[in-house]
């Protein structure tokens, strides 16, 4: 299956035929004290999830009747085999045509840098989910997470240069090598970089916890007005990127600008949280939301959200659970967009 030019990545807020997800792992957990508080977490984002469409977790053999018991009947299982439980990164980038008909891509994966072994596994997720959906797909040459890239579904791309041309990744490709292979298969023609990630991500820089589109010509961005925090130089760059960029359209970027929570740290490790993290559902968004210290930056987020989503009804769940881990909403769910 080649990509032809007529298939491309479909912008997320697209109408989803369903929602994939990974049942945690206790033994990948940074914290496998807080395993049921986890599994509570992604329950309830996907009891969410699935109030507006289909959610099909994927599951291990020996963990399948605990996914059933939490999510209940509402949640689909499909029984695959992984080591980690992050779809977004190891799972497929789907893409649709204008007659709907869809294929996908099979990146490589490799954990992030390989920072957490063993991988194998996870990177036999993705060509197995699209084995099972009967769809069509190609694989890439070259290691990347979909938690690095975000696009508005009309040629352009958003990501950073920490993430996607990091040497724990693709060491022997240049910049412009990189950006080809991107361009050919999801069908982007303007790749926008952005800098860097929010300060201590260990995903080295994703864009899903900085920047995404809310629509073609829109970007949303979490910023900080502390200078005394390191996420105030990182966003000031990255608000200045934006200011001087066009779209594939060539359109210039309006900007919408929504203030991070407060600092929060566990166990002596700050917390990378970010109200970016939510997740386009049919007719609705999943927002992460964090409580205590955060409970009038979670409301500021979520008035943000309804103002620039008037048609889309904003359900807000506790993300701590999934922070502790070092990721939240948008990084344990990945869309498959409506097809034939």
């Amino acid at each position: 299956m080649q990509n032809k030019n007529n298939y491309v990545m479909p912008a997320e807020w697209e109408e989803h035929e369903r929602t994939l997800m990974e049942w945690p792992v206790k033994a990948s957990l940074v914290w496998p004290v807080n395993y049921k508080e986890v599994c509570q977490g992604y329950a309830n984002v996907a009891k969410a999830i699935a109030e507006f469409e289909t959610v099909t977790m994927i599951v291990n053999e020996d963990t399948a009747q605990e996914a059933k018991v939490l999510c209940g009947d509402q949640v689909e299982l499909l029984l695959i085999p992984h080591n980690d439980a992050w779809c977004r990164d190891n799972g497929p980038t789907f893409l649709s045509n204008k007659e709907k008909q869809r294929s996908a891509v099979n990146w490589k994966f490799n954990a992030w840098g390989e920072k957490y072994l063993p991988y194998d596994l996870d990177n036999e997720v993705a060509p197995k989910v699209l084995e099972h959906f009967h769809i069509p797909f190609l694989n890439a040459p070259i290691v990347l997470e979909g938690g690095s890239i975000h696009v508005d579904g009309e040629g352009t791309l958003l990501t950073t240069q920490e993430c996607l041309l990091n040497k724990n990744r693709n060491p022997h490709l240049t910049k412009t090598e990189i950006e080809d292979e991107v361009k050919q298969h999801i069908n982007v023609s303007k790749i926008i970089w952005l800098k860097q990630g929010l300060f201590g991500d260990e995903t080295d820089g994703h864009i899903d916890n900085v920047a995404c589109f809310a629509k073609p010509g829109v970007i949303l961005i979490q910023t900080c007005y502390d200078p005394e925090d390191p996420n105030y130089e990182i966003t000031k760059d990255n608000l200045d990127i934006l200011r001087n960029s066009v779209d594939a359209n060539g359109r210039r970027i309006e900007i919408v600008e929504i203030p991070q929570p407060p600092v929060c740290y566990y166990n002596d490790e700050r917390l990378t949280l970010s109200y970016l993290n939510f997740y386009f559902v049919n007719h609705g968004i999943i927002l992460p939301v964090f409580g205590g210290a955060a409970a009038k930056t979670d409301k500021k987020a979520e008035e943000i959200l309804q103002k620039v989503f008037p048609d889309r009804k904003i359900v807000a769940v506790d993300g701590m659970p999934l922070i502790k881990e070092g990721g939240n909403i948008h990084c344990i769910t990945q869309q498959m967009p409506a097809g034939t």
